[in-house]
């Protein structure tokens, strides 16, 4: 199975300047406990932006450049390539960035969606790509409120795609 798993705002906002751009330590928390164990794919600024591979998980970074190498990570140079290497994995997260998000739903090629929905619109340079509710069907939905970590209000919703 295949997820994509991201935190997204109302207006589908992910992110500015390679960033987050709010903290939320509740959906950290939740991208750890789900990712933990299983291969997580990305793309090569999402690896930037984050730093390192991230502990107890295989990293996959996708990228164009068939020089690049990163200490503790496989490269892959297409999401088909990546998704290849995680073949025999039982579940696959991609985690980013909007690209990699965009081509593989263009392309049919995840099952679930895994957001954590920010309550609010935020300014951004990178957005989610539209959920389309004649391919999606939520079939989980937690909402909770601002509390002393969690500064704003936000949803964590599962979604399945429709089988046609």
């Amino acid at each position: 199975m295949v997820t994509i798993i991201a935190a997204i705002a109302k207006n589908n906002a992910l992110g500015k300047n390679n960033d987050l751009i709010w903290h939320l330590p509740a959906d950290l928390k939740r991208f750890k406990n789900i990712t933990t164990g299983h291969y997580i794919i990305m793309g090569r600024n999402t690896f930037e932006s984050i730093g390192r591979p991230l502990p107890n998980r295989t990293t996959i970074i996708i990228t164009r450049n068939k020089d690049y190498f990163k200490d503790g990570c496989l490269i892959a140079n297409s999401l088909e390539e990546a998704l290849e290497m995680a073949n025999d994995q039982e579940h696959v997260f991609l985690i980013g960035g909007a690209q990699i998000y965009k081509y593989a739903m263009e392309r049919n090629l995840v099952d679930t969606l895994d957001i954590t929905l920010v309550h609010d619109e935020f300014e951004a340079d990178v957005f989610f790509p539209e959920i389309d509710a004649d391919i999606w069907q939520q079939v989980e939905n937690e909402y909770y409120t601002t509390d002393e970590k969690n500064k704003l209000n936000y949803s964590f919703i599962r979604y399945k795609k429709i089988a046609n």
